[in-house]
């Protein structure tokens, strides 16, 4: 089966930095499984690659950081008070928080901790990176119309209500 538009398709990925270095992959047992067509599982730039695709072809894809995680953005990264967090907060944790101009809820890493005050930054950290996405297609299937309705795959791989 070739893939189009509300296929399921599960694939095997590695994903690389600009200098080559394997930033991401898969497990050989656990694929990575998306809803194909539009459903946001995928970065569109791969969704594209892989439309009409089959079992066994591969791609290979570079990304600009505006087909990835979006540019680095320094508005992002803030200056909080520590008593704010709680007393056992360390570098690498994370924390939501609300956008005050959208409503969307973000995520922010804790980067650094001093004098009283935490660095906190919402970007995602592989922002403003070149990436290279290489992938082989391991099974294509029709979604069901419960997969379809809720806009995500469902069952093994998939999401699980």
């Amino acid at each position: 089966m070739e893939i189009v538009k509300n296929s399921v398709v599960s694939l095997h990925y590695e994903m690389f930095d600009a200098a080559g270095e394997l930033l991401d992959q898969t497990q050989a047992d656990e694929p990575m499984v998306y809803l194909h067509g539009g459903y946001d599982g995928i970065f569109p730039a791969v969704e594209e690659a892989l439309h009409g695709k089959k079992v066994g072809d591969k791609i290979d894809v570079s990304m600009e950081p505006d087909d990835a995680f979006g540019e680095y953005d320094a508005e992002l990264v803030r200056i909080e008070p520590q008593d704010v967090f709680p007393e056992e907060i360390e570098v690498g944790m994370m924390f939501e928080a609300d956008d005050p101009e959208t409503g969307d809820v973000m995520l922010f890493t804790v980067t650094e901790i001093a004098d009283g005050k935490v660095v906190v930054d919402g970007n995602h950290p592989l922002a403003g990176k070149r990436l290279r996405f290489v992938a082989t297609v391991s099974e294509v299937r029709a979604a069901s119309a419960e997969e379809l309705d809720h806009g995500h795959v469902h069952g093994p791989h998939g999401h699980h209500h």
